[in-house]
């Protein structure tokens, strides 16, 4: 089998393809008879997975984005890296700011050695003195262990502040417009893993942070189905910093797109185009109605039983806080908008008088001095039926 592998290899870089059919035919007949095509496609293909492979390399922030464990990542644009707006107040809270930032945008660092040594070459020329290039050739090499010894120590430090600042600005991205919409597709085809919970059905979750500060806690998988965090399942995930993901982006991520059918099992969803909630779907203070907590509520809470018997909560091996666990039958008792609605209409009536036409007019006070009014209204006795308690004001 070596054998023919040097064969094939040795044929395809000398570009002899006549070789290459009895090579073949001594595996499978049928490759003599041109199964495999032309040889104008071996070219091709031959120089398609040339230029791949000596195509341009790849970038810090894609290759970033590739590493094992980083699956949660969003590829950051370099136009929001570039804008200063969006780095306001990462300065001070990362280390080798600058350094980690050129390293981010694959900029090449500058070198301040060449400097240095053009100052000593001019000073030693206008000194006059006889061994000039001596000391610039010391010089030189003095400059080159000091940049490689200094690049040996920096350059883990450059590292550990480039991911930092990155996962800082990731954090501001995923909740901009074009980062949000790059978050939807991922979790379209189902990146972030599904929940845990038997009763949620495979329901998809969010990578979101406990804490916007960094070093506090690693990222937590949010389920829109129980409302509630959990451990990623894969160890490769736990090492990740949750304040890359914050604890802005879950629920900032339902609020943009609220037609993503909650209700139906994430296998389900990746198989099937139907993940979006009808149009005619009646809504709940800006949601729909079937994506509040779906996975919570009567059936969907797991009861004890014995025998048959349900264990009673005052039990000592009872059921423990099933209210978190609970939803009412009726989503639209939890319309706000909807109960501020019908209390408050008696009280809007009182306040606004309606015309013929149905449009409200507004209260005007009454003319005078606000301040006499009040002088007048309490002057008299407090127990008295009238306005001044039966005495005339004098003034």
């Amino acid at each position: 089998m070596g054998r023919e592998v040097d064969e094939i290899s040795r044929a395809i870089r000398n570009s002899n393809f006549e070789t290459l059919a009895p090579i073949f035919s001594r595996r499978d007949p049928a490759a003599a008879l041109g199964i495999f095509g032309p040889p104008s496609d071996i070219i091709a293909s031959y120089d398609d997975t040339m230029s791949t492979s000596s195509g341009t390399p790849e970038s810090w922030i894609s290759s970033f984005c590739s590493l094992l464990g980083h699956e949660y990542f969003a590829e950051v644009s370099e136009e929001f890296i570039e804008d200063d707006f969006n780095l306001t107040g990462l300065q001070t809270q990362v280390a080798m700011y600058k350094e980690a930032l050129e390293m981010i945008l694959d900029v090449e660092p500058e070198d301040d050695d060449d400097d240095e040594e053009e100052e000593e070459e001019d000073d030693d020329n206008e000194s006059g003195l006889g061994d000039g290039q001596e000391r610039v050739a010391a010089a030189r090499a003095a400059g080159e262990r000091r940049h490689h010894s200094r690049m040996a120590s920096d350059l883990s430090v450059i590292e550990s502040s480039a991911e930092m600042l990155y996962g800082l600005i990731h954090q501001r991205f995923i909740c901009s417009r074009a980062g949000i919409q790059q978050m939807s597709e991922k979790y379209e085809l189902g990146h972030f893993g599904c929940c845990p919970r038997t009763n949620c059905d495979q329901a998809r979750t969010l990578p979101v942070g406990l804490s916007d500060i960094p070093g506090e806690d690693t990222v937590k998988l949010f389920c829109p189905s129980c409302l509630d965090v959990y451990v990623p399942p894969n160890s490769r995930f736990q090492t990740v910093d949750g304040a890359f993901f914050g604890r802005t982006f879950g629920a900032l991520f339902l609020l943009t797109f609220p037609e993503y059918d909650l209700t139906k099992r994430g296998a389900d969803v990746i198989s099937s185009s139907g993940s979006r909630v009808p149009e005619d779907e009646p809504l709940v203070d800006g949601m729909y109605a079937r994506n509040i907590a779906p996975g919570l509520g009567p059936g969907r809470i797991y009861e004890p039983k014995i025998y048959g018997f349900r264990v009673s909560e005052r039990a000592r091996s009872g059921p423990r806080m099933q209210w978190l666990r609970d939803r009412p039958t009726d989503v639209t008792d939890l319309d706000e908008a909807r109960l501020y609605t019908e209390h408050n209409v008696e009280s809007d009536d009182e306040d606004e008088n309606m015309n013929v036409n149905g449009r409200a007019v507004a209260r005007r006070r009454p003319p005078g001095n606000t301040r006499l009014r009040q002088r007048q209204t309490h002057n008299g006795s407090p127990m008295a039926l009238s306005a001044n308690g039966g005495a005339e004001s004098e003034l």
